[in-house]
């Protein structure tokens, strides 16, 4: 005899974080979505952050007082309440939930949560908790980060008024004259693509990006790091060690990843990169300049709800 199956809720300590800026102030521009949330999540809304700032104190005095944090917002709200959640020391205890609601979902788009809003939300009560690996990069807390063009693209976009995919595209008119920056590599605990180990390795190259991945994907579904593993205790690390024209000239292969086969590409578990004025980008964001900047790996760091059954890679 079939037992009933007990209907799933969500557990009663939960709140939802919403960047109001996100998708160019869709949340407040959208009254209609406003009013379906408020009315599903009664007292559980928290729109109030507009910064950064204000975001991570936000989520680091909810995640005192809740089970569930749930994200909306795109990549860098992601990243602030992520660091919230680390800064109250409560990553082990804390499950997050992501409702993609930004110009750049690149962890939605790993862990195989819906694009659509309500489908999404679903997931929260019907997913499951899936442990994953985060990035340290000088004590901020990361899914992906590039050191080079992609860094200099952000933080040219930073100054720009111009919100969004066009935003993006303009600044990166920057890619026409980008020269490539002479860093030295420090590679720590890993391996190379042929599976040979080494417990440091240090490279001197002239690149134009450095990527370092938890997630195969940056915003608007771009596959940077085709083999970067979600859960697989490692970052990973893919060298650039193109031309400015190249890049240009290769970008649809290098949008799909068909390209990042042919370059030099690393699994370790610590990177150090130096060289003069790094421009940092993590999760959209940028780090202060800096001359040298340490990564490492944060394994198995955060719970995070994703569809109960994720598709398996070929």
């Amino acid at each position: 005899m079939n037992m009933p199956q007990k209907k799933r809720e969500l557990p009663p300590n939960v709140a939802l974080l919403i960047n109001p800026c996100s998708a160019n102030n869709k949340w407040l521009r959208s009254r209609k979505l406003r009013n379906f949330l408020h009315k599903k999540f009664p007292g559980k809304i928290y729109d109030q952050a507009t910064d950064k700032a204000s975001m991570i104190d936000l989520a680091k005095k909810l995640s005192l007082e809740n089970d569930l944090l749930v994200a909306f917002g795109g990549d860098g709200t992601l990243a602030d309440i992520m660091q919230g959640i680390f800064d109250a020391g409560r990553q082990n205890d804390v499950t997050l939930g992501i409702v993609p609601f930004g110009s750049g979902n690149a962890l939605r788009k790993s862990l195989q949560i819906p694009k659509q809003i309500k489908k999404a939300l679903k997931i929260l009560i019907k997913g499951e908790p899936k442990t994953i690996d985060l990035i340290d990069v000088g004590g901020r807390i990361a899914n992906f980060v590039s050191i080079g063009a992609t860094g200099k693209i952000v933080h040219k976009k930073s100054h720009s008024k111009i919100p969004g995919l066009i935003g993006h595209l303009l600044a990166a008119r920057i890619l026409f004259t980008n020269p490539r920056d002479e860093m030295e590599i420090e590679l720590i605990d890993g391996h190379d693509d042929t599976g040979r180990r080494f417990d440091r390795k240090t490279l001197k190259l002239k690149l134009f990006d450095c990527i370092i991945n938890k997630t195969n994907h940056f915003g608007y579904s771009w596959m940077i790091s085709p083999k970067a593993k979600i859960d697989d205790g490692y970052l990973d690390v893919t060298l650039f060690d193109n031309h400015a024209y190249s890049y240009l000239l290769n970008f649809p292969l290098i949008y799909t990843g068909l390209y990042q086969k042919v370059l030099k590409h690393y699994k370790v578990k610590r990177i150090l990169v130096r060289s003069q004025n790094l421009q940092v980008e993590y999760n959209g964001e940028m780090l202060e300049t800096r001359d040298e900047v340490e990564l490492r790996v944060l394994p198995q760091a955060l719970k995070v709800l994703g569809p109960r059954k994720l598709t398996k890679k070929r």
